[in-house]
């Protein structure tokens, strides 16, 4: 018998589903930012009481706030199975592509083009359309107006001797859709291309295998994928090395503090760790071999994370695609092999806007807009000014509260 994810033990794991002011809100805007598990709260308390000084100096505080940043740099990178100076830990993708792109701007002449997407949040292609100010020429990778999906073959019909980047999300926040990464990278690689992939949108419901996909460059939120309120870059080592230094001038390259200006958040920094405790707690009450790390412990448990999801879909799809007045953006399965549980919706004659501030009256926490990608809106000839209502889920939503969302759907559209 196959095992399934014991959603009360996950749901005790977070204050917020225990405390009088928030239980029984049913929380939908999970793509925005996630809860925390006490496990990371803990630690950032910890940090702010004990260690709250200049990390990596000579007294006993100190040193345990440097130890403690170190630890949480070591665990991440076991969790995605990477190495410690493959990655920077800043304060949003945003930021982070910004300075990825002002790292490796020296690559490029002009004339060079970068192909980025019409499906993508801004944070991977805003940064990248701006190099159009140093001639840099931007060609976007339209997505299908009738599908929402980008096809590999319009992919090819852009890519010549003067392509050097291709940015794309593994997952748009709004059609939710995976994109295959690995056909991408193979392609770009074939032809001398770096590929920057997003993973906003998909590191909250699952790891990628970011050596095996072959990725250059991958960002992602880890304030989307239930930690604090920083972002994580990631980039192949011999690559990193060849950034521009964007930090304090080092008697030696430290990779990758040169594309860091300001190192992280300390004490942000020390309790992700905490993110690491969290999924070692969920294996732990789910698994018993210990003989694993914890990039395939990660793995496990994103399989009944996967199920778990897929049952929420399943519910919610099948309720949405019997409302006639429903549109609904990109695929109608509910199978998490070809989309993620991130779901974007107009209604006939009815406003986002109005549907969203009902459901907060109703203790639903849904949202309306273009959330950072109006440019896949306009793809899609949605209005930007209303925009879609999304509704996004992750493992610790409950069956019941999809309950909730669909009775009030039933009535407010």
């Amino acid at each position: 018998m196959s095992k399934s994810l014991d959603i009360e033990f996950v749901r005790n794991k977070f204050p917020v589903f225990q405390n009088s002011k928030t239980k029984d809100l049913a929380f939908f805007e999970n793509a925005g930012g996630t809860y925390v598990p006490d496990t990371v709260i803990n630690k950032l308390n910890k940090f702010m009481t004990e260690t709250k000084v200049q990390p990596y100096g000579d007294f006993a505080s100190s040193i345990q706030a440097g130890d403690e940043m170190d630890n949480s740099i070591n665990k991440i990178a076991e969790l995605l199975n990477i190495g410690t100076d493959e990655f920077i830990i800043g304060p949003s993708t945003t930021m982070n592509m910004f300075l990825l792109s002002h790292g490796i701007k020296h690559w490029l002449n002009k004339g060079d083009e970068i192909i980025v997407t019409n499906q993508d949040h801004e944070a991977n292609i805003g940064a990248w359309r701006k190099l159009s100010d140093e001639e840099i020429t931007i060609k976007e990778w339209t997505l299908n107006k009738d599908s929402a999906e980008l096809e590999v073959e319009d992919l090819k019909l852009l890519i010549n001797e003067k392509t050097k980047i291709i940015c794309v999300c593994h997952t748009s926040n709004i059609v939710a859709s995976i994109n295959n990464l690995s056909e991408i990278v193979d392609l770009a690689h074939q032809n001398n291309i770096k590929v920057v992939g997003d993973g906003v949108a998909y590191m909250a419901h699952d790891i990628a295998d970011l050596k095996g996909i072959g990725l250059d460059f991958y960002g992602f939120s880890l304030y989307k994928t239930f930690g604090p309120h920083l972002a994580l870059l990631y980039g192949r080592k011999e690559l990193l090395e060849e950034t521009k230094n964007l930090n304090h001038e080092f008697l030696s390259k430290e990779i990758p503090l040169t594309l860091n200006p300001g190192g992280p958040n300390h004490e942000e920094l020390a309790c992700l760790s905490g993110l690491t405790d969290y999924y070692e707690d969920i294996y732990n009450h789910h698994f018993s071999d210990q003989n694993l790390n914890l990039y395939e412990k990660g793995k496990k448990i994103f399989k009944l994370v996967y199920s778990h999801e897929e049952q929420l879909m399943e519910k919610l799809l099948s309720f949405l695609k019997t409302k006639n007045n429903v549109t609904l953006i990109g695929k109608s399965t509910h199978l998490r092999n070809e989309r993620m549980p991130t779901v974007s919706f107009t209604v006939k004659n009815k406003s986002s806007l109005s549907i969203a501030q009902e459901a907060g009256k109703n203790g639903i926490g849904i949202r309306n807009g273009d959330f950072y990608a109006w440019r896949c809106l306009k793809g899609l000839g949605i209005d930007t000014n209303d925009g879609v209502i999304r509704i996004s889920m992750v493992h610790y939503n409950s069956v019941e509260e999809v309950e909730k969302l669909i009775n009030f759907l039933d009535i407010s559209i």
